[in-house]
């Protein structure tokens, strides 16, 4: 039995601090933010109990608290990325984003999985003991699924970026000391390494899984799923474990990233929400920025769902509110030095007409 920890000893946030938090940057997406709440803290707590145990207790035994590394999947936009920093950042933990697309298997031409460490290194200003509680954020996992040799890809007997990558993963997700390159200009010499352990580093996977297959059928995650009155999906509407080996990924991977949340895609009320609610919302970044040179800035309520349609036909989620944001307001951008005082309105045919050609 393991011995309860007490209150007092906890020194980090509680699952609903850290939902509070993620709630006041991040909107929808209640159920990822309530999972990973949750996700993180289970980590914590379990750097903290091993930490109490007494030396020698558990040399002969396998710890019973596991890693709650983490597998979100979800359409582009609909904030897995900043959901991940904005959790490394109420955690006050060192943060990297790798991409699963850049790294190879050991010994061909390409990243080796050690440097994603690397990069949580430097993101630590090179302290060891604060890189080994990080969190590293895998993109494009998806991207490394295991292909099917010769017909979809023309590789080969070796899959070198796929279940290659996968493979060299392994060890880094369940927690393990590992040789990381001190140096990440040279990753590729072997000579210039600091030993680190991947124990209670926390790994946050992320996808779009584009056309999951399910029992034969196509389905492209996080699209026209319908939820209950909870928020929660029906347990048959949600990806299986299943569903991710048929789409690539290998038993032993999942194995390792035992937290799988879906993310949805964004409803046109929660894109207006991410436009104007947030502190550091998109409408205030503008706001500000051209405050800077005497420029009062806004829209008006129709000017915004305008903005807010656009992003849903071109289906380019949060992620894209910026790019449109920035040919709205390009000229006056561009003259603002010259017209310091005056105020700009947006209204909807501005926006229609700057949106137009785009």
């Amino acid at each position: 039995m393991v011995k309860a920890i007490q209150r007092e000893d906890l020194h980090w946030l509680t699952p609903r601090d850290i939902y509070e938090y993620l709630d006041q940057y991040v909107i929808g997406q209640e159920r990822a933010k309530r999972t990973v709440a949750i996700a993180a803290y289970n980590h914590f707590k379990r750097i903290h109990a091993v930490a109490k145990e007494p030396a020698g207790k558990s040399r002969f035994k396998k710890p019973l608290l596991k890693k709650s590394n983490i597998l979100m999947i979800g359409p582009t936009g609909c904030g897995k990325t900043h959901i991940a920093r904005n959790l490394a950042e109420i955690l006050d933990v060192p943060f990297t984003v790798a991409d699963a697309t850049e790294y190879t298997e050991a010994g061909y031409y390409g990243k080796d999985v050690e440097v994603m460490v690397g990069e949580l290194l430097y993101a630590a200003d090179m302290d060891v003991e604060k890189a080994q509680q990080g969190i590293i954020f895998v993109d494009e996992v998806d991207k490394i699924a295991r292909r099917d040799h010769g017909s979809r890809t023309g590789a080969g007997s070796r899959d070198i970026g796929g279940e290659g990558v996968q493979q060299g993963l392994l060890k880094m997700l369940e927690g393990s000391q590992i040789f990381v390159p001190y140096n990440l200009t040279q990753h590729w010499n072997k000579h210039d390494f600091v030993q680190m352990d991947t124990t209670n580093i926390l790994f946050i996977c992320a996808g779009t899984f584009t056309d999951i297959q399910r029992g034969g059928q196509s389905h492209v995650a996080g699209f026209g799923q319908q939820e209950d009155g909870s928020g929660r999906k029906p347990m048959e509407q949600r990806i299986t474990i299943k569903d991710l080996m048929d789409y690539g990924l290998i038993a032993e991977f999942l194995g390792r990233v035992p937290v799988i949340v879906e993310l949805d895609e964004l409803s046109e009320a929660e894109l207006l929400k991410i436009i104007t609610d947030p502190p550091d919302s998109v409408l205030n970044e503008y706001k500000a920025l051209l405050a800077l040179d005497g420029i009062e800035l806004d829209f008006t309520p129709a000017a915004l769902r305008e903005i807010v349609a656009f992003a849903r036909k071109r289906k380019v989620g949060a992620r894209g509110l910026r790019t449109i944001f920035e040919e709205i307001v390009h000229d006056t951008m561009f003259e603002a030095p010259e017209n310091q005082g005056l105020r700009v309105t947006f209204g909807a045919p501005e926006v229609r007409e700057k949106l137009s050609s785009a």
